[in-house]
């Protein structure tokens, strides 16, 4: 991956924690964790994760519903030439990373 496209999805990072932030509800709180922008800098994906977890559900479909708002906001606080079309994602790999730590807190527990 490139500088650019690192610079890109760290400030995709920002914004779009800033958005959801003032965004969404107080039934759950969304934590941007991570994006990652294609190379021909035309998609780029939001990860984050949600808590309680049991309103991922929701809170993936709200996100998913706010994705043209999210894109204008990213349009609004950038110069990009080309504005990549922006998806949204639970990210299962945070998720299972802090599984893996919950279990290991567990086992020194013991």
């Amino acid at each position: 991956m490139g500088r650019r496209q690192e610079k890109i999805n760290e400030l995709l990072v920002q914004l779009a924690a800033t958005f959801f932030r003032d965004h969404s509800g107080s039934q759950s709180l969304i934590t941007v964790t991570r994006a990652s922008v294609s190379p021909d800098l035309t998609r780029a994906t939001i990860y984050f994760t949600v808590l309680p977890e049991k309103e991922e559900a929701r809170a993936l479909a709200f996100a998913k519903r706010q994705r043209s708002d999210l894109r204008e906001y990213i349009k609004k606080h950038t110069d990009f030439r080309r504005l990549p079309f922006v998806d949204v994602e639970i990210d299962l790999g945070e998720k299972n990373r802090q599984h893996i730590d919950e279990l290991g807190r567990a086992d020194t527990i013991k």
